[in-house]
């Protein structure tokens, strides 16, 4: 088994080295079986990493400590549950899975395109051979999954206690696709560069790739969030830990990516803004992975100093250095077709939400980076905490709330007044209204009140949308619900969208709450006595001491009342693992629309008492259901059209093209 996984390793780095040159020689010599020879390369090469990982996970699975990265994750006692889930919770591991997804995303990006973008695809397939060969290297020769341990053990050091949690089966491998899959967007925008069509064809091409991966990342920072909610047990979701920086910056400039290519669809605009955009994306990707993997910045999300961290620096530099480059070479296509017809437009707000964008990306990125930076600089590391991303975060998110209400309201071009005051009068009213009602609820807090109004107006603003839709719509459906149905399915990525940004509004009430008006209280408990928070009783019935396969645990219980009325027992607890040495705290929770009331067990003394930590948290469910629209509003975006069948003879002159074909396609270009 180990032998087989390390010669499929060594294998598929050869096979991406191969890919990369025949790639290159295919399409400069126009050799039409050169590129089908690369394209069965990789093909190859999923394959050998398929069976790399499978028994890597078979050997996890089945306790096969010969293993050493088997030996240092599991233990006999893990399910196999979690066995499993330890193919990522170690560097090897994830760097493998990372790598297998990179090549199924090679080998899907093969099949959708087999007859389609003769002039892109051979450098598109060898830049992302290129990745594929930098993470096989690491592999192969730097951080090998099939090292052996060197010795016999009869036991594993186990799962880091933090990792046994329903939510590590997900988190990691959701957010590894959202990161994996930005290659694909940033391969098309080398290749537009290298063969210089950088008309919008590379982004019509990508543009589910960049959705499907924007989707897949934010879905893994709300399941990080949700973990770190349930599991670490300080009472947040947020901490603006590097790791979890890491994962938001790509998130930001993906986003900008996202909005700025409709601009260059429809107005031939913003072209140097989108090749940046991706490329920077995807260089952020390699950083948050360099930050994981390298150890070079303290997490409790990452896995420890490692000898990784120059090869993903000599990475991250030659990927940044070429790509400016190209960009700097290529300046003058880049050029955009037409200019700004008004500041009062659509593209303007676009152009703005882009510069609010990545201006939070580069303040994240500098807080983040600037332990890093002070230590090397002057020998001190000076560490950057929460109240520096909130001071600068806060007023961007409000900016940010602002500009997803306004853009719905504005033409596309230029906007005369009469049309801007029109569109703005129902949002406007229900933003006063919004804040003179929350003023004389007794709010005071200036972004509470900014946030809450500034929702309202989003919210009203795409409502009026849809209005407006569904009443053109209905001179062919009369009925409304039908009409409804009909506008988002024809109009599936406007719409789509919209129901994305009511999502994000619905997440941002949550954010808000939660962090304007939480409140938290500590007491020590004897048996019998109750605690008071708000409008909540707690009393304490008593502690339990009890076994399971792989912790020994201390649950308190506590019976919960409010404003008199019994609502049930939350029973917080101590989990300690005796074979890692650690002691977890194991939350209780009380969720419902309005609030969640949050307990922490803080610990036992000897005379059976108790120290109790409470949280009480607004709003905190409305970021978990913003994310559930937002997945469906995502999908309905990406959702693929009809798309023409190209007959058998087109499609077999594609995979296999000759020189004449080539010069065709690049004259006609």
């Amino acid at each position: 088994m180990i032998e087989i996984g390390k010669v499929a390793l060594l294998f598929s780095v050869i096979l991406s080295f191969y890919t990369i040159v025949v790639s290159y020689l295919g399409y400069r010599q126009r050799l039409g079986y050169f590129l089908e020879s690369s394209r069965r390369a990789m093909i190859s090469s999923f394959a050998l990493l398929t069976i790399a990982i499978t028994l890597l996970s078979y050997a996890l699975v089945t306790k096969n400590y010969e293993i050493k990265y088997v030996a240092e994750n599991v233990s006999n006692n893990l399910p196999a549950f979690y066995a499993f889930s330890a193919l990522w919770a170690g560097q090897s591991g994830s760097l493998l899975l990372w790598a297998w997804l990179l090549n199924l995303f090679i080998v899907i990006v093969i099949f959708q395109n087999r007859d389609r973008h003769l002039v892109l695809m051979p450098y598109v397939i060898a830049t992302l051979a290129g990745i594929l060969l930098f993470f096989m290297v690491l592999l192969a020769f730097f951080s090998n999954p099939f090292e052996r341990l060197g010795f016999t053990v009869m036991e594993g050091q186990g799962l880091n206690p933090l990792l046994q949690n329903p939510g590590m089966m997900f988190h990691p491998p959701t957010l590894y696709l959202g990161y994996v899959g930005f290659s694909v967007p940033f391969a098309f925008a080398i290749a537009a560069l290298l063969t210089r069509k950088l008309d919008s064809e590379w982004i019509v091409s990508t543009r589910r790739w960049t959705i499907f991966s924007w989707l897949l990342l934010t879905i893994g920072i709300v399941l990080g969030a949700k973990w770190a909610y349930v599991e670490l047990g300080w009472g947040g979701y947020w901490g603006w830990d590097p790791v979890e920086n890491a994962s938001f910056m790509p998130w930001l400039t993906g986003t900008a990516f996202l909005h700025s290519i409709m601009i260059q669809e429809r107005k031939g605009m913003l072209k140097i803004w989108n090749v940046s955009l991706i490329i920077i994306t995807f260089l952020l990707t390699i950083l948050g992975t360099f930050i994981t993997r390298s150890g070079i910045i303290a997490s409790v999300h990452s896995f420890g100093a490692s000898k990784l961290g120059y090869v993903f620096i000599v990475f991250l530099v030659t990927s940044a250095a070429f790509s400016l480059y190209l960009i700097l070479t290529r300046k003058d296509e880049l050029r955009s077709e037409n200019k700004l017809d008004s500041f009062l437009s659509r593209e303007s707000s676009f152009l703005f939400n882009n510069w609010i964008l990545v201006g939070a990306a580069f303040a994240i990125f500098w807080g983040t980076l600037f332990p890093v930076i002070s230590e090397a600089v002057r020998g001190v590391k000076i560490t950057v905490g929460p109240p520096f991303f909130n001071t600068i975060t806060i007023p961007i998110g409000i900016l940010l709330i602002l500009i997803t209400g306004i853009c719905p309201l504005i033409s596309w071009r230029k906007a005369t007044l009469n049309n801007f005051i029109r569109n703005f009068l129902y949002p406007g009213a229900v933003f006063v209204l919004l804040l003179i009602g929350l003023l004389l609820a007794g709010i005071r807090n200036l972004y509470a009140l900014m946030s809450f109004s500034l929702i309202g107006f989003v919210l009203t603003s795409i409502v009026m949308e849809f209005y407006r839709g569904v009443k053109a719509r209905r001179r062919y459906d009369p009925n409304v619900l039908v009409a409804l149905k009909n506008l988002v399915w024809k109009f599936r990525r406007r719409y789509g969208g919209y129901i994305v940004h009511v999502g994000v509004m619905l997440a941002f009430v949550g954010i808000t709450g939660s962090s304007a008006f939480s409140t938290e209280k500590d007491q020590i408990l004897k048996k019998g006595e109750i605690m008071t928070i708000k409008n909540y009783q707690l009393k304490f019935l008593g502690v339990d001491q009890f076994r399971t396969a792989n912790a020994e645990v201390l649950s308190a219980s506590f019976e919960v009342y409010q404003d008199g009325k019994r609502l049930g027992i939350l029973n917080p607890s101590k989990h300690y693992h005796p074979l890692q040495d650690q002691t977890m705290t194991e939350v209780a929770i009380r969720s419902t629309w309005k609030e969640d009331l949050y307990l922490i067990l803080g610990g036992v003394q000897s005379d059976g008492s108790v120290f109790l930590k409470v949280h009480i948290n607004p709003l905190v469910s409305w970021i978990w259901w913003g994310t559930y629209i937002l997945i469906v509003g995502a999908l309905i975006a990406m959702w693929p059209g009809r798309r023409p069948v190209a007959s058998s003879a087109g499609a077999r002159k594609a995979v296999q093209p000759d020189k004449a074909a080539f010069d065709l396609v690049e004259n006609e270009s």
